[in-house]
């Protein structure tokens, strides 16, 4: 299992996992639910205490992510599967990404906190 967080506009929104069988889950903090000033990420995923379940990851998670030669070149430098969505997602947006999200590594325990 692998396990990133989400922030908007640098505040920790949620958590997006990847699990063992290669489904994702994306749920929200319930810090962030009961805040009537934060918005959802996306019209895809809004903001509910549910919890979000794909076989793939999410569409809005997939437009953030590189394409074509950039893909190729940023899997290559980073060693990263071409198939790998997770782990290319982590690389490319956890510093520079459009919009108002990005996407930081996180573990089991800072996730469980929240």
């Amino acid at each position: 299992m692998r396990m990133a967080k989400i922030l908007f506009k640098e505040e920790e929104a949620g958590v997006l996992t990847q699990h063992d069988d290669a489904s994702f889950t994306f749920r929200y903090h319930d810090s962030w639910i009961s805040d009537s000033s934060k918005v959802g990420i996306s019209l895809t995923l809004p903001k509910t205490k549910k919890e979000f379940t794909s076989k793939f990851l999410f569409p809005f998670f997939y437009n953030m992510l590189p394409e074509g030669s950039n893909k190729h070149a940023v899997c290559n430098f980073n060693r990263i599967d071409l198939d790998d969505y997770f782990g290319l997602l982590m690389i490319t947006a956890k510093n520079d990404a459009i919009g108002a999200i990005r996407v930081v590594k996180s573990n089991l325990l800072e996730s469980e906190n929240k």
